[in-house]
């Protein structure tokens, strides 16, 4: 076999051999990455009678399992080889609420978007400095801007709905919205979670021109907080 034969046959061989590569790496690299880490909702399964009144200002705190605080994102992508759903989530969360005869009267809850969590450091990295810009803006917020009606909340540990009204905060970006909220009082806790749906073009959060993946423009805002009174 001369050497220019030879060649030209080995040539051939590696440019299959780096389609077959490139043809499985585009089906197992969504694969690993996975479909990112989600808020979960409030589990009032094991939730025990109030032990205190609901008046009086209640801080945020870490919660035990299942409901632990947290907050995070959900947005549907199509990528060049698949569809998924995925999320991200923080427990960098923090805040208090107060509320006066039976009412919720204010409340602010500030969330870390530093430590924006999906399933793929990679993946984290882009979307807390290239999607949310958190260099710029490291810190989302929810301001309750309305009275919130909880004298109808069961003390017994049965779990109730009532709806929130606030202005939400990202990238610098402030948007009035209201959403059903699962709330609980258990103990001398009260936890409470609702998924809110967002657009996040009223955020400015846009995709960047490298991301391969084509994220939707409507998706949601996870949350499940736990309060303490103070």
């Amino acid at each position: 076999m001369n050497s220019k034969r030879k060649a030209i046959i080995i040539s051939t061989v590696t440019a299959v051999v780096l389609l077959g590569l490139f043809a499985v790496a585009s089906v197992i690299i969504p694969i690993l990455q996975g479909p990112g880490v989600k808020t979960g909702e409030l589990d009032a399964s094991k939730a025990k009678p109030a032990t205190t009144e609901l008046d009086g200002t209640w801080k945020v705190i870490r919660g035990d399992a299942p409901n632990i605080s947290s907050v995070g994102f959900t947005f549907n992508e199509t990528l060049p080889s698949d569809k998924r759903t995925t999320s991200g989530s923080t427990r960098g969360v923090r805040g208090s609420i107060t509320i006066e005869s039976e009412k919720l009267t204010s409340g602010t809850v500030e969330v870390d978007m530093t430590s924006i969590s999906t399933d793929t450091e990679r993946r984290d990295i882009n979307v807390r400095t290239k999607i949310f810009n958190t260099d710029a803006y490291p810190i989302s917020s929810f301001t309750v801007t309305s009275p919130v009606d909880l004298s109808k909340v069961p003390g017994n540990g049965s779990p109730d709905v009532v709806k929130v009204s606030g202005d939400l905060t990202i990238k610098g970006k402030t948007k009035a919205v209201a959403s059903d909220f699962t709330i609980v009082r258990d103990a001398d806790k009260i936890s409470l979670s609702s998924t809110v749906p967002i657009n996040r073009l009223d955020f400015d959060v846009e995709t960047p021109e490298f991301v391969a993946a084509k994220i939707a423009e409507e998706g949601e805002l996870n949350i499940l907080l736990t309060f303490v009174k103070k």
